[in-house]
């Protein structure tokens, strides 16, 4: 059994981003000099149905109530830390522009490249380097928030995030990103 200081050391050294504290966290994204890239809210199940229509909330996998509270929690979160409006970006899925609503941070602005790539992992490479692209040209003046999937999520960042869970990053100016830490919202 590894003893309590050198499993912290442990997790810090692997998993550097665990180990700032979360006040720092919000001080970066209330500067704008970082963004916030969430995970959508509670949406039960895996992927999308088979009939799955863009345009169509009733063939899609959606929050449940679970998922829209806690959506308005974070969004309470964010107030509570000093973010009353935020630039806020979304996919185009329901799951994630509903989140994205009830944050109640500001206008959403739906962004294609922000959509799942889960049944179709060919686009990964595309659209990552097309979000890296819109980072780089992108001035952080003003808190953004990017609601997205999972599997964005993980290919820019690195990061498996939960339902809801905030990873907060810092662009380069090539849009490559690194992370700074996460923000766990269950």
């Amino acid at each position: 059994m590894r003893p309590p200081l050198l499993g912290f050391l442990f997790l810090v050294i692997t998993f550097p981003a665990l180990a700032v504290d979360e006040a720092v966290l919000w001080h970066a994204l209330r500067s704008g000099s970082h963004i916030a890239l969430m995970r959508h809210a509670i949406a039960p199940g895996v992927g999308d149905p088979e009939e799955f229509v863009l345009d169509d909330c009733g063939t899609q996998r959606n929050l449940s109530d679970a998922g829209r509270a806690q959506s308005r929690l974070i969004g309470d979160r964010f107030r509570r830390n000093g973010i009353n409006a935020a630039a806020v970006f979304s996919s185009q899925w329901c799951r994630c522009l509903e989140t994205a609503k009830l944050l109640n941070l500001g206008t959403v602005q739906a962004l294609p490249m922000l959509n799942s790539f889960f049944r179709q992992f060919q686009r990964q490479t595309a659209q990552t380097e097309d979000l890296e692209n819109w980072l780089a040209a992108r001035y952080g003046e003003r808190p953004a928030v990017l609601v997205t999937h999972q599997v964005n999520i993980t290919a820019l960042s690195g990061v498996y995030p939960s339902s809801g869970e905030i990873v907060v990053v810092k662009k380069d100016p090539a849009g490559k990103v690194a992370v700074l830490g996460t923000i766990e919202t269950n």
